[in-house]
């Protein structure tokens, strides 16, 4: 009869098998190991993109900031703007605004005449100014009745003054200003 020791035999498998669960053990852990490593590198990845993220938000946020305090200003002016446009408009409006009267009397006024003041009071328009001779007078009062914007042209004073040796007119006239 044979004896057959399969003692020997099972330790040896057991063995075997201890080296492998020894070796499948230690694999896996190095790839658990592995697969932390690659996670926690992909956390600091993203962690590095969100810091550079912000970073960038936060330009862009003084950037704007900055945008909105130009926008504010550019308000400020349109506005100031506005305001001027709509008194030129309101003047535009206006028939007889002082503008125009002032206009009015310039062109109307001959070279050898001289404007010291313009009073308005009301409707009336007061005109004080040296001219050279009578005559002069006369053309500006006809230049100021042939316009649509004056009537009543009358002479209330005229008179005779001397300055640096030459001999002028004073005069003072008084018109009405038509309302348009």
């Amino acid at each position: 009869m044979i004896k057959i020791n399969l003692l020997l035999t099972r330790k040896e498998k057991k063995k075997v098998g201890m080296r492998k669960e020894g070796i499948v053990l230690i694999l896996s852990v190095a790839l658990l190991l592995m697969i932390l490593i690659l996670f926690q590198w992909r956390l600091e990845k993203e962690k590095e993109d969100t810091l550079a993220q912000i970073s960038n938000t936060k330009k862009e946020i003084a950037y704007y900031k900055s945008l909105t305090t130009e926008v504010n200003q550019a308000k400020e002016a349109q506005k100031i703007l506005l305001e001027k446009l709509n008194i030129i408009n309101s003047l535009r409006k206006e028939k007889s605004t002082p503008a125009r009267v002032l206009d009015e009397l310039s062109i109307d006024k001959p070279e050898k005449m001289h404007l010291e003041s313009v009073k308005k009071d009301g409707s009336r328009l007061g005109i004080e100014g040296i001219a050279l001779d009578d005559e002069t007078i006369a053309n500006f009062m006809t230049n100021l009745r042939k316009t649509k914007l004056f009537k009543n042209v009358d002479l209330i004073v005229s008179e005779q003054v001397e300055q640096s040796k030459i001999k002028l007119k004073k005069f003072i006239l008084s018109c009405e200003i038509i309302l348009m």
